[in-house]
């Protein structure tokens, strides 16, 4: 795997070099750039995506409050909750972890793979955590928070717009699928745990109370 990743950058960092230096400087200046612009487009349009499935309390859009998921006759739908959440949800959470830490490792990749991961994982949980307390905080972060570290690398990062800089990041990639996993498992706990104590105030009807007292601030 290390080979093939290792391998596929230096053939598109050669194929680069190659096309660039067969350009006129002017002409290998805007290639660079268009690539810079597809690169971000292809990150803003991935963010715009996913922020508003991640950033759902109930991604699958199945819902204990109202109890009828472990009500008599109803086993099967309380099987397949739990099914998707224990199953389904840690490879889905993994997909959007795993393309989110490789999008910053090709745009920050001045920093430690370590820190990155660290940076990926602190802000993929902060949203899962938000999804529970508010939608509307969790939407506004799922957003905001990936915008703003790619807005943070292009101000910050002195050779952000080196297209051979990004290509030669690839190589870095197989560095973080040791530490990966650990950071998945801690965000997939929280999910559980979140999971938890999400069903235990929806028995005892709290989550309805909250809405109730948030509605009638609004009116008064």
């Amino acid at each position: 795997m290390v080979d093939l990743i290792n391998g596929t950058a230096d053939t598109l960092l050669s194929s680069y070099d190659f096309v660039i230096s067969s350009l006129n400087p002017v002409a290998g200046k805007f290639v660079n750039l268009f690539v810079i612009v597809v690169l971000i487009f292809i990150y803003s349009v991935s963010v715009w995506k996913l922020h508003k499935i991640i950033s759902k309390k109930n991604i699958f859009e199945m819902n204990l409050d109202d109890g009828t998921y472990f009500g008599k006759g109803n086993f099967k739908s309380a099987l397949l909750y739990f099914l998707e959440y224990l199953i389904i949800l840690p490879f889905f959470v993994f997909a959007c972890f795993a393309v989110f830490a490789i999008f910053l490792i090709i745009f920050i990749g001045s920093l430690d793979i370590s820190l990155i991961l660290i940076i990926s994982a602190a802000t993929f949980t902060s949203i899962r955590m938000a999804a529970y307390y508010n939608d509307q905080l969790s939407r506004e972060l799922a957003k905001l928070l990936p915008l703003n570290l790619l807005a943070a690398s292009i101000l910050f990062q002195n050779n952000f717009f080196s297209v051979e800089r990004i290509i030669t990041q690839f190589k870095n990639i197989p560095q973080a699928t040791g530490d990966i996993f650990s950071y998945l498992a801690f965000i997939i706990m929280i999910e559980v745990t979140m999971r938890f104590f999400d069903f235990i105030f929806s028995i005892f009807g709290i989550e309805e109370e909250n809405e109730e007292v948030e509605t009638d601030i609004g009116e008064s």
